[in-house]
């Protein structure tokens, strides 16, 4: 907590924190639980995995927002473990984006020119059953502030790094606390101009959106992004909408990267309700990924040609800005690739 807060700030802030990370506490990490709540039986959902060694975690705002008795909710599709994670398939792995070979310190990512990605955290609201990052080593990075040193010092040497990306494991899963020091930390590194946080906690637990963290996030030199991960529109309610305009207000650009999933997102009315949606509550739509090739997500890709025809019919119906740039993420380039 920063020196400069008074005891009234600080008392506000522990209360706020304490809201949303109950909300985390008393999320659904048990499937037959989830299952009850939408009113589901096993024998409605028979390719359902509740042993998967990747758990279940699902806030409760969440599975609220999904349709109850529905076995094909594109909600409940991310979030649900299912037998098909256990196939194989040689073009599939546990490190898709080639993170371990972009690590430069422990923790430290530099893949692209000027910016580098900074593991915060291995902690998320939600276990999103397509994660890239589903079998990555959290144990062995960064935990503490003293263990981030190391990181910070080498974006203090390198003069080129103008922008730092906070990643995870989902950022905003730190306190404000430790958030507040973090930031302090990079903004303080004169190069650095932007601060950019990749997150899905506002879309989750839409109240994490708070008083403080708003400060936080727009209360420094740097000039912030945030990137949602929003896939579907059924996602977006009224609270969502809420903490987008807050951060709006709070002087924050807000990006969305959403992945192409099958099942999930992978129809013209999906993408088109999707992008209208974003675009109502103040969200630009900036990437739809191809789906990163991680052990355990086969059964989520769609063919490149569906992604192809899906941006092109969506060129034809919205503004230019409401369609996303169709990308892929491939090990060792120096930028996404564009595949549309």
């Amino acid at each position: 907590m920063s020196a400069s807060m008074t005891p009234r700030m600080q008392e506000s802030t522990a209360s706020h924190e304490s809201t949303w990370q109950r909300s985390l506490q008393h999320a659904f990490r048990k499937v037959d639980e989830l299952l009850d709540f939408l009113e589901l039986t096993p024998a409605q959902v028979p390719e359902c995995d509740p042993t998967s060694s990747f758990p279940l975690l699902v806030p409760r705002e969440y599975a609220a927002r999904m349709t109850k008795g529905d076995s094909r909710d594109p909600l409940l599709l991310q979030v649900l473990p299912v037998r098909d994670e256990q196939l194989i398939d040689e073009g599939f792995l546990v490190d898709p984006v080639g993170d371990s070979a972009s690590e430069v310190v422990p923790g430290l990512l530099h893949k692209y020119a000027s910016r580098v990605l900074l593991i915060t955290t291995g902690a998320c609201a939600v276990h999103c059953r397509y994660c890239f990052r589903r079998h990555y080593p959290y144990d062995e990075k960064p935990k503490s502030w003293l263990q981030w040193q190391t990181a910070l010092q080498s974006i203090e040497r390198d003069s080129s790094m103008e922008e730092v990306i906070l990643s995870g494991g989902d950022p905003l899963s730190l306190s404000n606390g430790r958030l507040r020091q973090l930031i302090d930390a990079i903004e303080s590194i004169s190069h650095v101009r932007r601060l950019r946080v990749h997150t899905r906690f506002p879309l989750l637990i839409p109240h994490r959106i708070d008083d403080a963290l708003l400060e936080i996030l727009g209360g420094n030199r740097l000039r912030t992004v945030m990137v949602w991960h929003i896939n579907h529109a059924q996602e977006i309610d009224a609270t969502v909408a809420t903490a987008a305009r807050d951060l709006q207000q709070a002087g924050i650009l807000q990006l969305n990267q959403a992945v192409l999933l099958r099942g999930v997102n992978d129809t013209l009315p999906d993408q088109i309700d999707l992008s209208k949606r974003l675009i109502d509550v103040g969200i630009l739509p900036y990437y739809l990924h191809q789906l990163d090739r991680v052990q355990g997500a086969m059964h989520f890709e769609c063919p490149e040609s569906l992604g192809i025809e899906l941006v092109n019919a969506m060129r034809e119906q919205l503004s230019g800005y409401a369609v996303p740039r169709y990308v892929r993420e491939m090990p060792g380039e120096l930028s996404k690739s564009l595949i549309r």
